[in-house]
């Protein structure tokens, strides 16, 4: 495998034309942007019933209204990685923005579920621009090991600082379409100041992008969530099976595609090194384990113990600000915990946080709640800082987003699994929300310390 750290000749010789002096700017631009994805991502959160009472969402379909923006992420993160590493970085992440602004907004014009789900998937898609050439950004314009230490662990905390700000902006407003206005004009405020200060960086590696290839694994990747959010009314059924058999071909053809492509969209080689799988299973499992959860607990709390928007995002604040804080500082574990422990770190702080929450529901006692967030914020800053490392570093220099890419859609596959599982444990249960809830919290207590044991057994071999 190449040396990571080594750069190409055309790499250099665009760092000294310019990307170094403007790094300042491009993690600026680059988190902000990230930020701003993230709230919109985690705002229905707080907003769920808000928007399900609205839009007069049956319960059998509530699990589109969360699963919307991750099933966009999923389906063209590693596109937008490939077309960003072949088309331009800035390109591709302008717009992102953009489409993120305009697609936001319009969500907040949506009058039923299908439209306001639409509206969703297209800011995930939007999203994926952005979160896939951002670090394809970062890695040129901070090029030394430091400096990318640096540039991704601040990066990672505002993945954390869009999920705690996300909530509260979407709690305060008035109305949840008001919430997704806003949310929309900020994005559009920061592609308008993207113009200038960005300098464009791409990989050397000559041909024509992969179409074929992105217009088989996005449509595999669509039919793959769309299974896995209809699968919680019931797996044997007609449409579930048939989404399932359509991601199966389609993903066949996809790796039959990449096999023979000149520039593949991935390099299925990368599947071979231990490093790439590590961070492609971290993606999934904090999805599956950490995003599942919180994604819907949140309305469990709204409706079981009557908290308003505003004090479930005051709440949740605990966990996703100590995310936050813990994200901006996990670089000062360098040197003496890798990514990879820090990572198994992380999964076990979230199984533990999530065991402690065991009751709090049928006790009706939000407090019981506070030392799960505490423990599970800490966890997630952990992965949210790691993670991003990780996968810069699991591949090529010159295929920065496309590692962001193939990371982030483990992650959102896992986020979209993660979801329909828990919103399934939690309304199915014949002993009500609290027992419901107890189930999913063991669930993905489990599922994290999976994940914890997968990353530590994908050590790389001396």
């Amino acid at each position: 495998m190449p040396q990571l750290d080594t750069a190409t000749t055309a790499d250099v010789r665009h760092r000294h034309a310019g990307a170094p002096a403007n790094a300042r700017a491009t993690l600026a631009l680059t988190s902000a942007a990230t930020a701003v994805a993230l709230m919109t991502y985690t705002a229905p959160v707080v907003t769920l019933p808000g928007t399900v009472a609205a839009l007069h969402t049956p319960l059998s379909a509530q699990a589109w209204l969360l699963n919307g923006t991750p099933l966009g992420l999923a389906a063209l993160l590693l596109v937008a990685g490939s077309l960003a590493d072949d088309y331009g970085r800035r390109r591709i992440f302008l717009l992102g923005t953009l489409a993120l602004g305009v697609t936001t907004a319009l969500g907040g014009l949506a009058s039923t579920t299908w439209l306001f789900t639409l509206a969703r998937i297209a800011q995930g898609a939007a999203s994926a621009a952005i979160l896939a050439s951002s670090l394809g950004l970062l890695v040129t314009a901070f090029p030394s090991p430091r400096g990318r230490l640096h540039a991704t662990g601040v990066w990672g905390a505002f993945v954390s600082g869009g999920i705690a700000v996300g909530p509260l902006v979407a709690g305060a407003m008035p109305d949840w379409r008001v919430a997704y206005a806003v949310l929309g004009a900020v994005a559009l405020v920061v592609a308008g100041l993207g113009v200038r200060p960005l300098a464009e960086s791409r990989s050397p590696r000559g041909g024509r992008p992969d179409l074929l290839g992105a217009l088989t694994f996005g449509p595999a990747l669509v039919a793959l969530v769309a299974a896995l959010t209809l699968g919680r009314d019931g797996w044997l059924r007609a449409p579930v099976g048939l989404l399932l058999a359509a991601a199966v071909v389609l993903l066949g053809l996809f790796v039959l595609r990449e096999r023979r492509a000149r520039t593949p969209m991935i390099d299925l080689g990368l599947l071979r090194h231990r490093r790439f799988l590590a961070s492609s299973a971290a993606g999934l499992f904090t999805g599956l384990a950490v995003l599942g959860l919180f994604s819907f607990l949140p309305a469990v709390l709204q409706q079981a113990l009557h908290l308003s928007a505003i004090q479930t995002a005051w709440l949740f604040l605990l966990w996703s600000g100590l995310s936050f804080g813990v994200a901006l500082q996990a670089k000062r574990l360098a040197g003496r915990v890798t990514p990879r422990r820090q990572l198994a770190i992380g999964f076990l702080l979230h199984a533990g946080g999530a065991l402690t929450m065991l009751g709090a529901i049928d006790a009706g006692s939000w407090p019981r709640l506070l030392p799960g967030l505490v423990l599970g914020g800490i966890g997630s800053g952990l992965l949210n800082a790691a993670l991003p490392l990780l996968a810069v570093e699991s591949v090529p220099v010159a295929r920065a987003a496309m590692g962001s890419g193939a990371q982030q859609t483990f992650r959102y596959i896992g986020s979209c699994a993660g979801v329909a599982l828990t919103i399934a444990l939690v309304t199915s249960s014949s002993g009500g929300l609290g027992q419901g809830t107890d189930v999913a919290i063991v669930v993905s207590a489990v599922l994290a310390v999976v994940g914890a044991g997968t990353v530590l057994a994908l050590r790389d071999r001396n």
